[in-house]
């Protein structure tokens, strides 16, 4: 079990009541009093918990009113920064990890820009295959800067969100980004893995993910098969 900080274990519970909707925006947080007192910390755990939770985007503070609920952003685009499982609007049953996460260099023809300092890192690269109700889905191909990321390629990213692990263990939160997408004839490989039909064609889905940390942007190439899910987005 990993020692996960005391303010950090606050700001988990009070972030996922905020996403829950325990709290609503422009609902005032318990105070600093009450939050030391139900989960016995101390003043400035409390406040650092606080704190990041600002930073954020989640609450603000007011002098003499206290903790603020925002309202957290949900899309990006088309699709949300919640993952692609809120995107088709149901809950994944399996992910298969095709490829572990592994370190390598950046290939040449690179579909976005990079940074000096991801460049100069090398990436950490990582294939799934994504299911609902026991059907493909989502082929998804992703890379990562190979900084921040101590020990993540011995962690086991089997039915588990890649964002929920940065989020929790590495205080990695996706802030914004870009995409394109466009309909492509699938390769053999392709048709086989996503249970293509016949000229069936597939969604290519290329996302840049911009996050709270500077020269970390999350990078993935996803193909889709839209025969029975549809992607959505709120505008």
């Amino acid at each position: 079990m990993e020692n996960i900080p005391q303010y950090r274990k606050l700001y988990e519970i009070l972030r996922k009541h905020i996403i829950k909707g325990v709290y609503t925006e422009g609902d005032l947080l318990p105070s600093e009093n009450e939050l030391c007192a139900v989960h016995e910390m101390t003043r400035p755990t409390v406040r650092h918990a606080l704190e990041t939770l600002v930073k954020d985007g989640l609450i603000t503070k007011k002098q003499g009113k206290g903790s603020i609920v925002r309202k957290p952003s949900q899309n990006i685009g088309i699709l949300s920064i919640a993952g692609t499982a809120s995107a088709v609007g149901v809950r994944y049953l399996k992910t298969d990890i095709l490829q572990k996460p592994v370190i390598q260099t950046w290939s040449d023809n690179f579909p976005f820009e990079l940074s000096e300092l991801e460049q100069e890192s090398g990436c950490i690269y990582m294939e799934r295959l994504r299911y609902v109700d026991d059907e493909p889905v989502f082929y998804d191909v992703n890379h990562l800067p190979n900084i921040y990321l101590p020990r993540i390629t011995q962690r086991s990213f089997e039915n588990k969100s890649l964002f929920e692990i940065l989020r929790k263990y590495y205080q990695i939160e996706i802030m914004g980004g870009e995409q394109k997408l466009k309909a492509v004839k699938p390769t053999v490989q392709l048709r086989q893995l996503l249970h293509l039909k016949p000229g069936q064609p597939v969604l290519y889905i290329e996302r840049k993910l911009h996050t709270n940390k500077a020269d970390f942007n999350i990078y993935s190439t996803i193909y889709f098969n839209s025969d029975k899910h549809a992607i959505y987005g709120n505008f």
